[in-house]
C-alpha cells in the first residue's frame, strides 16, 4: 500500500518530519544526503551503525540505537548517511522532536502495516525533571500488550549517555543516589537502557580536525600551512575541534579570506 494514515506515498519520499504547529508528517523533498566517506575519526561507530542498520533490513535482530557524547562529531552526520546508503533498499526516516515524543504510539499504528523500513529519528534526547514523555517512548521500544512493529526502530542522539537532567546526573556521579533516588531518575536509566546499540563519539582531536579540514578544501590552490593555522586559530576561538567547526571555518573562508 504506497498511502497509508501518513498522507505520504513513501515510494517516492525517502524522508519525513513531524510538524508540531501544524500537527503533521512533512515529507522532505530536499534531503541531505551525506558521504559516509566525507566523515572522518568514527570508523567503528560507521561500522556498527551500519551493521545495525543492514540487519534490520533483512529481516535479522536489530536493537534501536544511542548516539551520545561530544558535539559536533558527526552523530547527526551518521544518521543522515543511511539515508545515502540505504534508501534504494526501502529504509526510510523519520525526524521526530523530543516535544512530539508522545505522539509514537500513533505514528507507528501507521506505520506498521508498510512494507518500508523506517527509522524514527530524534536529536538532541534528554530529559529534564518532570518530563514524562520517556514511558512512551519505552512502551514503543519494547512493546507493552501490543509488541512493536518489527519494521520501526528508534535512532536518538544525545549529548550524555544517562538523558538525565544535568543536575540530577552530577549528583548521580558523585555516589549521592541514595539521598536522590526516585521513579524518575530510575526510568530515566532504564529508558538508556533499552537502546541495545549505544556508540560513544569522544571530543576531536586535532589531527581528524585537520584532516576534515583539507577534505573541504581539497583542490582549491591554497597554502596548506597557512590554511592549517587559520582553521587552528578559528576552532580556538570556538571552543575546540569538530566536524561542525571546520563546516563554519570554510564558510569563514569564503566569505571574508
Amino acid at each position: 500500500m504506497a498511502f497509508g494514515k501518513t498522507g505520504i506515498d513513501w515510494r517516492s519520499t525517502i524522508a519525513a518530519v513531524w510538524r508540531s504547529n501544524r500537527h503533521f508528517l512533512k515529507p522532505i523533498t530536499q534531503v541531505e544526503l551525506i558521504a559516509p566517506d566525507s566523515l572522518l575519526g568514527i570508523d567503528e561507530q560507521k561500522a556498527l551503525l551500519y551493521k545495525n542498520t543492514e540487519n534490520f533490513l533483512r529481516g535479522k535482530p536489530s536493537s534501536h540505537a544511542l548516539l551520545w557524547g561530544a558535539r559536533g562529531v558527526g552523530k547527526t552526520s551518521l544518521i543522515k548517511t543511511l539515508l545515502t546508503r540505504y534508501h534504494t533498499y526501502g529504509l526510510r526516516i523519520i525526524e521526530i522532536p523530543k516535544a512530539d515524543l508522545h505522539l509514537l504510539p500513533d505514528i507507528t499504528d501507521d506505520l506498521r502495516e508498510h512494507h518500508h523500513h523506517f527509522i524514527l529519528y530524534c536529536d538532541d534526547l534528554t530529559f529534564e525533571e518532570g518530563q514524562r514523555e520517556y514511558d512512551l517512548l519505552k512502551s514503543t521500544m519494547e512493546g507493552a500488550l501490543e509488541t512493536p512493529p518489527t519494521n520501526v526502530l528508534i535512532y536518538a542522539t544525545s549529548n550524555r549517555h544517562s538523558l538525565l537532567p544535568a543536575k540530577l546526573a552530577a549528583n548521580f556521579n558523585r555516589d549521592l543516589r541514595p539521598e536522590l533516588a526516585h521513579s524518575e531518575m530510575d526510568d530515566e536509566y532504564s529508558l538508556a537502557e533499552r537502546f541495545g546499540l549505544s556508540l560513544s563519539f569522544e571530543a576531536m582531536d586535532k589531527e581528524i580536525y585537520l584532516a576534515i579540514i583539507d577534505q573541504l578544501f581539497k583542490g582549491k590552490q591554497i597554502d596548506r600551512s597557512a590554511l592549517h593555522e587559520e582553521a587552528l586559530s578559528f576552532a580556538d576561538n570556538r571552543g575546540g575541534y569538530s566536524g561542525r567547526t571546520a563546516r563554519h571555518f570554510l564558510t569563514h573562508y569564503q566569505i571574508y579570506m
